[in-house]
């Protein structure tokens, strides 16, 4: 996070290109994990901005455990979709204009107790057909897949 502070301290709320990756945790019950964010206060999965020098397994394990805690392991990753373009264009409250190239894994094993941390208001399980509908706008994307794949 350090490094898109840095760039907005050149570029301010200009749209900014960032490698982004998020994960969809399932539980035995079929559920899938959302997290509301504390920066939009909008419901979207889990993940966030790939540090320099790192692989998306290594972006996406470190991000699952910072906002939720679990640990996860590359081997029990699949990777759900690829996102990108308009649908992927995001502007924060404060401003901040972004375009993801947004990675999205799934998982049905994870290791360790729930918690939340900073970046969350709130961590909870939902039925696929009863999903949120104030997600943030990349996340629009994924409940759509979401949707039409069977769990």
């Amino acid at each position: 996070m350090d490094y898109i502070k840095k760039i907005r301290q050149y570029i301010g709320h200009d749209p900014m290109l960032m490698c982004a990756c998020g994960c969809l945790i399932f539980n035995e019950r079929g559920q899938v994990l959302l997290q509301k964010r504390s920066d939009d206060n909008l419901w979207g999965n889990p993940g966030g901005s790939m540090d320099i020098g790192e692989t998306i397994y290594d972006t996406i394990i470190r991000e699952i455990k910072e906002e939720t805690n679990f640990d996860i392991e590359q081997k029990d990753l699949k990777i759900f979709n690829i996102y990108s373009g308009e649908e992927q264009h995001h502007i924060y409250p404060n401003g901040d204009e972004m375009y993801f190239v947004n990675i999205i894994f799934e998982t049905h094993k994870v290791k360790g107790e729930l918690k939340k941390d900073a970046e969350s208001y709130d961590l909870k399980f939902f039925d696929i057909n009863n999903l949120p509908t104030n997600v943030t706008k990349p996340f629009e994307s994924v409940r759509r897949d979401l949707l039409n794949k069977i769990y």
